[in-house]
């Protein structure tokens, strides 16, 4: 009985959600499909275990900034790595159950992907000149090196940035719903609040990750970068898949990467989170 009400304790019970807890078909599908982890579905998560999931996420950052990279295939590891880290440690704190992180892409899915990688592309050439002119603006060097190394190394290093886009998407989405469940649940505050929280806080974190690649840039870092990822996360929000999300990550940045190729010093990819 006392395991039981120390269990409780660490994870608490799941929240009714109403109809005016969500956000409108605009923002929310109307499936009613909701997010996982953060409220007791379809496991619960105790504070400790997000802290892990959390730190897991920048040890794999770590991984992929501090291993050697000598040339794209050579940085296929560092990236595997920065998605298998944070992965691992939600299978160990999450069982079986990570897998609700991954839903099944259906067709209106790939045109979601579409039409957030667009949204996306919009939210970095509105911002991203207008803070360049304000505060500067570095480029960011692996654009700046696209189809440098011949062919083959163009391919791994698409093959490469798809992998590390996915680990960007567990990197952000995993804090994003680490302080979902705890503005929710520990806080009580209502679930539109936590998310619009979790969402502005979650780019943050995902903009001063960049600092290093934008030369420390901070202006061009937290708002360039991180205001783009409103429209990554959004699509998160909208979906509640993570595959939605990575895969208009990487058709947003793929379509830089090889414009960037096609008219290098293409101003465009100096934007590119």
């Amino acid at each position: 009985m006392t395991n039981q009400q120390d269990s409780s304790h660490r994870t608490p019970a799941l929240r009714r959600l109403a109809p005016h807890d969500r956000f409108g078909r605009l923002i929310e599908r109307a499936d009613g499909v909701d997010f996982p982890f953060y409220n007791g579905s379809p496991v619960a998560l105790s504070g400790a275990k997000w802290l892990l999931i959390w730190a897991a996420t920048t040890v794999g950052y770590f991984a992929l900034i501090l291993i050697p990279q000598p040339n794209n295939w050579a940085a296929v590891i560092p990236r595997a790595l920065f998605v298998l880290i944070p992965l691992l440690a939600l299978g160990l704190c999450a069982g079986p159950a990570w897998r609700a992180l991954f839903r099944r892409v259906r067709g209106a899915d790939v045109g979601a992907m579409f039409g957030f990688a667009a949204l996306n592309l919009a939210v970095t050439l509105a911002v991203g000149p207008l803070i360049a002119k304000l505060f500067g603006s570095n480029a960011n060097p692996t654009v700046a090196e696209t189809g440098a190394g011949g062919a083959w190394d163009t391919v791994g290093f698409f093959a490469g940035s798809a992998v590390q886009l996915l680990g960007e998407e567990l990197f952000t989405l995993l804090p994003f719903l680490a302080i979902l469940a705890i503005l929710f649940q520990r806080a009580k505050l209502s679930r539109k609040t936590a998310i619009i929280l979790a969402w502005v806080i979650s780019a943050l974190w995902f903009g001063a990750a960049h600092l290093p690649t934008y030369g420390w840039n901070v202006a061009q870092a937290l708002i360039t970068i991180g205001s783009a990822r409103f429209a990554l996360t959004l699509a998160f929000i909208r979906t509640k898949n993570i595959w939605v999300a990575a895969g208009a990550h990487i058709i947003n940045d793929w379509f830089l990467f090889a414009l960037a190729m096609i008219l290098p010093g293409l101003a465009a990819a100096t934007f590119l989170g």
